[in-house]
């Protein structure tokens, strides 16, 4: 039976970002309707941490708006963590918080993350559509400077931001180039604030991406993130989508966009004959 891996994430720090990223709502520039706050206090990560891994998840990411890691937020980040790992245990404890160095990602590191979230997004021809205050490059060399840090590293991209065929292929080449342990895949959510007015890819361009990726990386863990309850809308669907290749889903809330209830993913799961992964490695 083949076992699938659940991924929560926490936006510990949110709707704050300068930058003009056009696909996020985050950013300030779109004065999008979503919650922004400053860091949450540490009990509340630790409970809803509890609470993730009490619904199954095993990776659990800490996630703050903004380009990236600056010494006081990296600190902040390094506690919060540390409080995280000795609170719960049995956790995959994963940080997104932009571009960073090698050795703040070592302080990570030594602080009880063990894996590093950074997405290239799209192609390095495309990007300069969607992000110019910042450069697609930095992306890529976060990523390598987390695998020289020693962790872990989650790295995909959105797809359906008015990209080319060739832009997808561009970008999944160069995330196989990285040889990521995991690779979230998000499927471009339309928001009325944003620059971007729709997403530009369906269901059955979606399965193939997956696919693709899983004969290309086939050790590799596949997850589908954001969108998926917009285009893996049936059981049917959604199965077609694991027989593809994912092998693993985020539960629960998404940065400011709701997901479906864990109980609901669960259960859906059990349906489709499908088993959860108690640990990360399970296959």
């Amino acid at each position: 039976m083949k076992k699938i891996f659940l991924c929560a994430i926490n936006n510990i720090l949110s709707g704050n970002c300068m930058e003009d990223c056009k696909f996020c709502t985050q950013s300030v520039r779109y004065k999008a309707d979503i919650e922004r706050y400053k860091f949450k206090e540490t009990a509340q990560i630790i409970q809803e941490a509890k609470e993730a891994k009490a619904n199954g998840a095993i990776g659990y990411c800490l996630v703050t708006a903004g380009k990236g890691l600056d010494d006081a937020k990296c600190e902040k980040v390094a506690q919060i963590a540390k409080a995280v790992k000795t609170q719960v245990k049995g956790l995959n404890l994963i940080a997104c918080n932009g571009t960073a160095t090698k050795e703040q990602l070592q302080h990570l590191k030594e602080h009880g993350v063990d894996s590093y979230n950074h997405n290239l997004e799209t192609s390095k021809a495309y990007y300069p559509q969607i992000c110019t205050t910042h450069s697609w490059q930095e992306r890529y060399e976060t990523v390598l400077n987390a695998k020289e840090a020693g962790l872990k590293v989650c790295s995909g991209g959105i797809f359906g931001m008015g990209e080319s065929q060739a832009d997808r292929e561009s970008l999944i080449e160069s995330i196989i180039s990285l040889n990521p342990d995991s690779i979230p895949l998000n499927f471009f959510i339309p928001n009325p604030s944003l620059p971007l007015s729709k997403r530009t890819i369906e269901y059955q361009e979606a399965l193939e991406i997956i696919k693709n990726l899983r004969e290309r990386l086939p050790q590799t863990r596949i997850m589908v993130a954001g969108g998926r309850e917009q285009l893996f809308e049936s059981e049917e669907q959604e199965l077609a989508m694991f027989k593809a290749g994912a092998n693993a889903i985020v539960i629960g809330n998404y940065l400011t966009t709701k997901g479906l209830s864990p109980e609901l993913d669960r259960d859906r799961l059990k349906r489709l004959g499908l088993e959860i992964a108690t640990s990360c490695n399970d296959k």
